[in-house]
């Protein structure tokens, strides 16, 4: 009972506020996140202190009972003495286990578990909240990582303070007052000592703060290009690349190996000369308690006590040692995981940003500005553009001349650079981003569906879908027939199916039909169609046409599409060229005009052959 009580104190996913950046300090970052288990932490250093000092006392109560056999006689040793054995025995048989199970107990059933799984949340949701530039300029399995293994070294700074550092703080302290009390002579080696061990601990950590951290680093290089190559694994076999792929992951491999050997070369140096000092201290002890007790200023007892708590502090030395290297190495981990993780939010919500409310769904470009951060080489440039509420817009242009981008910024994944984008009046900058994005429907060139089942990437679209819902969203999007023949290694079939990492186990047309058929559970009141049958055969284009036409009603479209025939029939052609609208109008009158559109849509029908400017190419980025 009093364990589950104790398991329910930490809330690991209690409300915090999910926008503020953590600090940029090691101190900063790792008092944030243990500000709220501030309490159980208070809690188990009272616990470690006092079982600490019990510990501690052991060895003076061992050099009391040594003296105690020394002077007493036996047949009047428990009526003399009776109440101190009593005391010692309850002190050794109740005090000592209760603080050891109520150490475990705080520390195993509170402290560790929801501490460690509560920073993971937290420093989770503030990395989803980065834009999605952020996400394209690392490794997913590197982020991941580094999000996975600051909890345990945040939590392990705290601890490792509390349980092993003041540990043995209390008993380098026993030790010296144990000393001092009875002769400077025995003091003096023990206090060398100390110093020596301190310029050792100080020579030591610096070094092995730096050679963790690179520890550290290699080991997220390596693990990134692990996950990359199994992420990317269709490409590696497509183009015959294992033999180059086992080759950047044994570089990455060597390169960690050999971190780690010079993070151990300190270590065996170290351990080394700590293995000096403490032989130098035992026979210095030996020898001051041999001067003394033969001088009669100590008793058999205080010498034993002297020595045996002289034994603890050099067998608490090297593991004292290593467990402060591995403290610095989980400082290491937390400065590694905080230079990723706590970055400003690039796209952030304005203080008091309005809900998006959609009614008509114009779409205003006024004079957009965009690129990419770069101070020269403009991706959008002074662009203006009104879109009528309900209106069918197709994007047309060469590679790269910005219709993605375009479509980026009206779903506000980047920010503006200059000038501003509205929807039925309202500056998407001002707006949550939530709001915004459950106002648009997109379906993308590169369709990615969640390692879920086939329902729950439909239902992604809107939550609380029924299974009906579902069903009428796949059949309008073709998927209901084949999504029935579906089956997994676990024997999952149909809608249970899960589809693997990004969909690998569906055919690309099969994940463009699913994507198709979340866009339209979500029926959100704006629609971009970003080469939304850009994976599909031209029969079943031909019947999913159908349903986005009936998709398509009474909503406003942007549409991008490789294929110009797909979009030749929207109300308007937006031909962009290097960031600027160069054209505009409908199929047949950009086809008249003998234009950028013209030229694109001769050399797609296969009646023109154009110079090298004009065959810029495919028609979408």
């Amino acid at each position: 009972m009093f364990l589950d009580w104790l398991e329910r104190r930490i809330d690991s996913f209690a409300p915090f506020d999910e926008e503020r950046q953590p600090p940029g300090t090691i101190s900063g970052f790792a008092a944030t996140y243990l500000r709220p288990v501030r309490g159980p932490l208070l809690a188990l250093l009272v616990v470690s202190l006092f079982a600490g000092s019990v510990e501690a006392s052991l060895y003076l109560l061992m050099g009391w009972f040594v003296d105690l056999l020394a002077r007493s006689r036996p047949e009047t040793l428990w009526a003399e003495h009776g109440t101190g054995l009593v005391l010692a025995a309850l002190l050794l048989l109740v005090v000592r286990p209760l603080l050891s199970w109520l150490h475990e107990a705080l520390s195993n059933q509170m402290v560790v578990p929801q501490t460690t799984n509560m920073i993971r949340w937290r420093t989770h949701l503030y990395t989803l909240g980065h834009s999605l530039s952020y996400f394209q300029a690392d490794f997913a399995g590197r982020l991941a990582n580094r999000v996975t293994q600051v909890g345990p070294a945040v939590r392990e700074l705290a601890v490792v303070v509390i349980d092993t550092l003041l540990y043995v703080a209390i008993f380098a302290v026993t030790a010296v007052g144990l000393f001092g009390s009875i002769s400077p002579w025995l003091l003096l080696p023990v206090v060398v000592w100390i110093a020596a061990y301190a310029g050792l601990t100080a020579h030591f950590v610096p070094r092995a703060r730096a050679r963790s951290l690179k520890v550290a680093d290699t080991r997220s290089a390596l693990i990134g290009r692990i996950v990359d190559s199994y992420t990317n694994i269709l490409t590696v076999k497509l183009f015959a690349r294992d033999r180059e792929e086992r080759s950047a992951v044994r570089e990455a491999t060597t390169a960690h190996t050999d971190a780690y050997l010079h993070s151990f070369r300190l270590i065996t140096r170290t351990t080394s000369v700590l293995s000096l000092l403490n032989s130098a201290l035992i026979v210095a002890t030996a020898a001051a308690v041999i001067g003394l007790w033969s001088r009669g200023q100590m008793t058999t007892g205080e010498g034993a006590a002297g020595l045996a708590l002289v034994l603890r502090l050099i067998a608490m030395s090297g593991w004292v040692m290593q467990t402060v290297r591995g403290l610095f190495e989980n400082i290491g981990v937390v400065q590694e995981s905080m230079q990723t993780i706590a970055r400003p939010h690039a796209v952030v919500d304005r203080p008091g940003a309005a809900e998006l409310a959609v009614a008509g769904g114009a779409i205003r470009f006024e004079r957009i500005r965009f690129h990419y951060g770069r101070a020269e080489g403009g991706v959008i440039e002074d662009l203006s553009l009104t879109i009528r509420p309900g209106e069918k817009v197709g994007l047309v242009g060469p590679s790269g001349a910005g219709k993605t981008t375009l479509t980026s910024l009206l779903l506000r994944l980047h920010d503006l650079e200059g000038g501003r984008i509205l929807i039925d009046g309202q500056d998407v900058a001002g707006v949550t981003q939530a709001s915004l994005r459950r106002q648009i429907a997109v379906v993308t060139q590169d369709t990615s569906l969640l390692h879920r089942s086939i329902r729950d990437n439909i239902a992604y679209g809107r939550a609380g879908a029924g299974e009906a819902e579902i069903e009428a969203a796949a059949r309008l999007a073709h998927a209901h027939d084949f999504i029935l023949g579906l089956s997994d290694h676990k024997g999952r079939t149909g809608y249970d199916a899960q589809v693997g990492e990004r969909g690998v186990k569906l055919s690309g047309g099969q994940r463009q039909r699913i994507a198709i058929a979340r866009v339209i559970l979500k029926d959100a009141p704006i629609l971009i169609l970003d080469e939304a049958t850009s994976a599909l055969d031209s029969q079943v284009e031909a019947a999913i046409q159908d349903s986005l036409d009936t998709l398509m009603q009474g909503k406003t479209v942007l549409a991008i599409a490789h294929r110009l025939s797909t979009i030749a029939a929207l109300d308007r052609l937006i031909v962009l060229d290097e960031g600027r609208i160069v054209e505009e109008g409908s199929h047949a009158d950009l086809v008249r005009r003998g234009g950028l559109y013209a030229r694109l849509w001769q050399r797609q029908s296969g009646g023109f052959l154009g110079d090298s400017r004009d065959g810029l190419g495919a028609a979408a980025e």
